[in-house]
């Protein structure tokens, strides 16, 4: 299996929150459409083996136009093999879509093979996208997925709690209407404070609140125990799906499978080494045009691999398997995880089952904090 990912560096306004690498100015997107397909066809002989996922993350993916994306596909369709059924999903914001501008429409989606939504919603209540600087307002979320949903049945949702002043009559209300889409996935993501945001400053400053982690951790558990009631599984710490409707790219990422990251910022793995591109588009774009790849490279020390590992396998359902562990990593590795796992087990927050150790449910909340005190140091 293989998976590429590429990061598409633009939006039309800053959420306060986010620390991803994006730019407000889009009147390079033309160059920086350019840079991306000579950076897709200088790497093609990455892909050792054909696609099976293909993502377009950002940024905002859904900021390009038809004619940008359709170049995008076209490259990606000459130089690389995308397995029949491959899952390709784009990252959508609801906004996108009513502007005239756009050039863009669910259509034009469906026409470039794309078969699986990720919708920016992150709120169904105006004061919430306000206090976030969202460039969508809930009416306009509400129509779009109206819309979408019909059109694209493999259709997730992101939304995020621990927002100051959500109560918890606000979050399930959330929940309630993302479920009532009919959707057969959801994302949910507490919301964090990262220096140089936005949120940052404003809470540094006395005009919001810090975020609460207890409140945080009881919308994590109502979110949990209403997902699993309408029949979602809990397959990974942020994410919610139907039987059939697991996101594939992420999984892959969580096994730590090889896969490919195009564009500004974008990461890659290879089994043995992360490389990662500049975060910086007009370099970026210069580099490229020159035939170089704008990259930096980190070889993995098998501590790195093991600890990778650690966090990975805490987040995900089924865990993190404790043969695997000695059949990749040796004895002495599968000695030091358990002898670190046994206080979190006897606290009752891991629990050791059929080989393997993974998260209770009141380690679940936890299990990011726990995964770095089993790190190998």
């Amino acid at each position: 299996m293989y998976s590429l990912y590429i990061h598409i560096p633009f939006c039309r306004q800053a959420c306060h929150y986010c620390d991803f690498h994006f730019s407000t100015t889009l009147k390079h997107k033309g160059a920086m459409v350019e840079a991306l397909c000579k950076e897709l066809e200088l790497r093609k002989t990455e892909a050792t083996t054909p696609l099976q996922t293909l993502y377009l993350g950002g940024g905002t993916p859904s900021v390009l136009t038809y004619a940008e994306l359709s170049t995008i596909f076209a490259t990606i369709y000459q130089h690389y093999k995308v397995n029949e059924g491959a899952e390709i999903t784009i990252e959508v914001n609801p906004d996108d879509f009513s502007h005239s501008s756009g050039q863009l429409s669910l259509a034009h989606l469906k026409e470039l093979g794309i078969n699986r939504l990720s919708i920016g919603v992150q709120s169904f209540y105006e004061e919430d996208l306000r206090l976030m600087n969202r460039a969508h307002s809930a009416a306009q979320a509400i129509a779009f997925l109206e819309q979408a949903v019909p059109l694209f049945t493999n259709t997730t949702i992101d939304l995020i709690y621990g927002i100051p002043h959500m109560s918890e009559a606000r979050w399930l209300t959330n929940i309630e209407r993302a479920l009532s889409f009919g959707i057969p996935h959801l994302s949910a993501y507490a919301l964090t404070v990262e220096p140089r945001t936005a949120l940052y400053q404003f809470i540094q400053k006395g005009k919001l609140p810090p975020t609460d982690d207890g409140q945080a951790r009881q919308h994590f558990y109502l979110l949990k125990e209403r997902m699993e009631q309408a029949g979602f599984v809990h397959y990974e710490l942020s994410n919610f799906g139907k039987e059939g409707y697991f996101s594939q790219n992420n999984t892959a990422y969580w096994e730590q499978k090889p896969y490919m990251g195009v564009g500004p910022s974008a990461h890659s793995y290879n089994g043995q080494a992360r490389m990662w591109n500049i975060a910086h588009n007009i370099k970026y774009i210069q580099q490229i045009a020159q035939g170089v790849l704008p990259q930096e490279w980190e070889e993995l020390s098998k501590k790195d691999l093991y600890n990778e590992r650690i966090m990975t396998g805490l987040r995900i359902r089924k865990g993190i398997s404790l043969e695997r562990i000695r059949a990749d990593f040796g004895q002495t590795y599968m000695n030091y995880l358990q002898k670190e796992a046994l206080p979190y087990i006897e606290k009752g927050l891991l629990l050791k089952k059929e080989n393997y150790l993974i998260t209770t449910e009141a380690g679940l909340f936890l299990s990011d904090g726990i995964a770095s005190d089993l790190f190998m140091v």
